[in-house]
C-alpha cells in the first residue's frame, strides 16, 4: 500500500505542476530576478524599421481575402517596406484570382496541394527582406502588431517572435468559446513569463516572426510547423520573445465538437514534435529552454493525460483502504475527482442542449483538452493524421 501512496502522490504532483504548479513557479522566479534586477529589457536604436514581408500560407480563403488585404495594407508600419506575400497552392474556390486583382499582393500558386508547411517551404525562397511575419488568411491582426513585433528584433539575441492569440465570439458564454477562451488568456500569462525568464516554448502560428536568416526547411509531414519552426530557431542560440500588443483576431471554435477537431490534430503534432525535437530534452545542452520545454509542453503532450486516467483507480484503491472514511484525505480527493467529471459530463449535456452555464465548461474544456492527447497519440501511431487538415469551424 505505501507503494500506491508514493504512485499516487507523486502522479498528483506531476499533474499539478503540469498545469498550475509550472505556473506558481514561474511567478516566483520572474518576482525574485525583478527584485534582484536581474531582468533588464534591451533597449536599442528607437528607428529600427527594417523591411518586412507579411506571408500569408492560404488555402480556399476567399470568404476572407477581402477583410485580410485591407486589414494587412492598414497596419501602422512604413507600406514601402512591407511586402505582402500569398502562397495559394491547391485553392481552387478563386482566392488566387482575387489576390491578383489588389495591388501590392504577390501571390504564388500551384495547382498541387501541399498543405500549409509545403507553402510555407516553398514560399521563404521567395522571401528577400531579414524579417519574415507569418499570419493566417482568416485572422485579423492588430493595427500596431508589425511595429510591436519588430521592436523586439532590436535584440541581436531574439530570433523569434510570438504575437498573441486572441479569441472573439458573440456567443462567449458556450462551451467551446468560454474554454477555449479561459484557456489562451492563460496560455498568454505563462508565454509572458517565459519570455521573461528566457524564451518562449514555441510561437502560435496565427502570428508569429523569424530572422529570415534562421529559416529551416521544415520536413513535409510536419503537423505543428509553428512550434517546430520557431523551437528550431531557439536551439540555434537564440530565443523565442512574447508581445500581446501585437494579437491576431479569431473566432472560437462553432461548438466543442470542432474544438476537439482541433485538438487532436494539434495534440497528434504535438507528439510528432516532442519526438522530432528530443535532443531539447537534453537539460544538459540547452538549460533553460529544456526545462521550460518539459515543463511547458512535454509533460501536457506525453505523461500527465495518463496520469489523469491512472490515478482514478489508485485512489479509489487508497479511498477502499481508508473505509472511505470522509475525514480522510484519499477519500476527499477521490470524492474531489468524481465531482469534477461528473462537471464535465454536465457541461457536454447542457451544451448539447444550448442551456449555458459558464462555470462547467471549464472542467468540459479540460477533459476535452486531454481526451483530445488521446485520440491524437492513436491518429501520430497509425499516421493517418494529414498536413492538409480539414479547417474546424469557427464561430460567426
Amino acid at each position: 500500500m505505501k507503494i500506491l501512496e508514493i504512485i499516487f502522490w507523486l502522479a498528483l504532483f506531476i499533474i499539478f505542476y503540469s498545469y498550475l504548479g509550472y505556473g506558481i513557479l514561474l511567478y516566483f522566479i520572474i518576482k525574485i530576478r525583478r527584485v534582484f534586477g536581474i531582468h533588464k529589457p534591451f533597449t536599442g536604436n528607437d528607428d529600427y524599421e527594417p523591411e518586412v514581408t507579411l506571408f500569408v500560407a492560404a488555402y480556399n480563403e476567399k470568404d476572407y481575402v477581402d477583410a485580410k488585404v485591407k486589414n494587412s495594407f492598414g497596419l501602422n508600419y512604413p507600406q514601402e517596406k512591407v511586402r505582402h506575400v500569398w502562397v495559394t497552392d491547391g485553392s481552387d474556390d478563386g482566392t488566387p484570382d482575387i489576390l491578383k486583382s489588389y495591388e501590392g499582393v504577390e501571390v504564388y500558386h500551384e495547382d498541387a496541394r501541399g498543405g500549409k508547411i509545403g507553402a510555407m517551404n516553398r514560399g521563404m525562397k521567395f522571401v528577400k527582406t531579414p524579417i519574415v511575419i507569418f499570419s493566417d488568411g482568416n485572422t485579423t491582426l492588430g493595427k500596431e502588431s508589425i511595429k510591436e513585433i519588430v521592436n523586439l528584433f532590436k535584440d541581436p539575441k531574439v530570433g523569434c517572435v510570438s504575437g498573441e492569440k486572441r479569441i472573439v465570439n458573440k456567443d462567449a458564454d458556450a462551451a467551446a468559446g468560454a474554454g477555449e477562451g479561459i484557456y489562451w488568456k492563460y496560455e498568454s500569462t505563462l508565454k509572458k513569463w517565459d519570455a521573461e525568464l528566457y524564451s518562449v516554448v514555441g510561437a502560435a502560428g496565427e502570428l508569429f516572426a523569424i530572422r529570415t536568416e534562421l529559416w529551416q526547411e521544415v520536413e513535409k509531414d510536419t503537423l505543428l510547423d509553428d512550434f517546430i519552426i520557431s523551437l528550431r530557431v531557439a536551439m540555434q542560440g537564440y530565443t523565442i520573445q512574447y508581445n500581446p500588443e501585437a494579437y491576431a483576431i479569431e473566432t472560437a471554435s462553432a461548438n466543442v465538437k470542432e474544438e476537439l477537431k482541433r485538438k487532436v490534430r494539434i495534440s497528434a503534432g504535438g507528439i510528432q514534435s516532442v519526438v522530432r525535437l528530443n535532443s531539447l530534452l537534453n537539460v544538459f545542452k540547452y538549460g533553460t529552454l529544456s526545462f521550460q520545454f518539459i515543463s511547458h509542453r512535454v509533460l501536457r503532450w506525453t505523461l500527465t493525460p495518463l496520469l489523469l486516467l491512472c490515478i482514478i483507480p489508485v485512489n479509489l484503491v487508497l479511498a477502499l483502504h481508508s473505509g472511505m472514511n470522509i475525514q480522510n484525505i484519499y477519500t476527499v480527493l477521490f470524492y474531489g475527482q468524481v465531482l469534477f467529471y461528473i462537471s464535465a459530463l454536465l457541461g457536454w449535456f447542457l451544451e448539447n442542449r444550448k442551456i449555458k452555464i459558464k462555470l462547467l465548461f471549464v472542467p468540459y474544456y479540460f477533459f476535452i483538452m486531454n481526451l483530445s492527447v488521446y485520440l491524437g497519440f492513436n491518429r501520430y501511431l497509425r499516421g493517418n493524421q494529414s498536413v492538409n487538415w480539414a479547417r474546424a469551424k469557427r464561430g460567426a
